[in-house]
């Protein structure tokens, strides 16, 4: 299958950095999004990363020009009717994702492929909201989008061997490295990560140290580039304890417990970067 115009729904850091990504690879991307202001804001964002990466020569004006050129923006779903691959990355709530899917299964032609940046959703749930469930896949990008090169490619139950290699092609025209995983809670990367992050918070939660002192450890200690508690207020809290409690809920285990603090943290607006405080101040 050949994939030539894609729409990626959803304006936000992920959903930006998707499109940028696909428009550079000299894909026709229109970047969706319901409010017109985070459409804009996404649209600028690209924008601005673009000309920084001229600027640093890591980009040509030409290759700058022609990547804005195949970019576009909509605020209708319904502009994805001549789209041969859709990817969403909205909030990771399933409610949402489904309507969103069972939108975009009656809107798309019946070539199609519907695919979800969700990072621990159940993509065989998704799927079978829709008519196609064979070509409904997980496409799990790393963030920052443009630099990361893994890209975790989920199979749901319903996953045609044809869809999958369609995304595997996908992916590496666009110069990622494709992983293929199977469909658990988490899938690899946050069922490794995330509780990762958690046990982070509990040695803050009983006192074993300070927040500064544990991101030192895992830097000096474990040769990580950025500490766990630091990664957790750029993820947002709120997000991680949402991982978690998916974790908790699709294995049963109490090894994937949430720390009460987590949980403390989230209900006190305390969610990371994006709220100015998490285990950092970032006033």
């Amino acid at each position: 299958m050949t994939i030539n115009k894609v729409m990626v729904i959803g304006a936000g850091q992920m959903g930006a950095g998707i499109a940028q990504v696909f428009a550079q690879s000299g894909l026709q991307v229109m970047l969706n999004d319901l409010k017109q202001e985070a459409l804009d804001k996404g649209l600028a964002g690209i924008e601005k990363r673009l000309k920084r990466a001229m600027e640093k020569g890591k980009m040509t004006e030409e290759d700058q020009q022609s990547t804005l050129q195949n970019l576009s923006g909509s605020t209708a779903l319904e502009d994805a009717s001549d789209c041969d691959f859709v990817i969403e990355a909205v909030v990771e709530n399933m409610d949402v994702k489904e309507k969103v899917f069972k939108s975009l299964d009656e809107i798309t032609p019946s070539h199609a492929i519907l695919a979800t940046n969700t990072s621990s959703l159940p993509i065989t749930e998704i799927a079978a909201a829709t008519s196609r469930p064979s070509q409904v896949i997980g496409m799990h990008f790393m963030n920052p989008v443009p630099v990361m090169k893994l890209v975790e490619i989920i199979r749901a139950i319903q996953t045609s061997d044809e869809t999958y290699q369609a995304i595997e092609d996908l992916a590496k025209k666009l110069e990622k490295t494709p992983v293929e995983v199977e469909d658990f809670p988490g899938f690899v990367s946050n069922r490794i990560l995330m509780p990762m992050i958690n046990e982070a918070i509990y040695t803050v939660h009983e006192g074993v140290a300070t927040p500064e002192d544990v991101d030192t450890v895992m830097k000096l200690g474990m040769n990580h580039p950025m500490g766990p508690l630091t990664l957790a207020d750029f993820i947002g809290l709120d997000t991680c304890l949402y991982i978690m409690e998916v974790l908790h809920e699709g294995f049963g285990d109490s090894k994937y417990r949430p720390c009460p603090l987590l949980r403390k943290y989230v209900k006190a607006g305390w969610l990371g970067k994006k709220s100015g405080r998490g285990f950092y101040s970032y006033e």
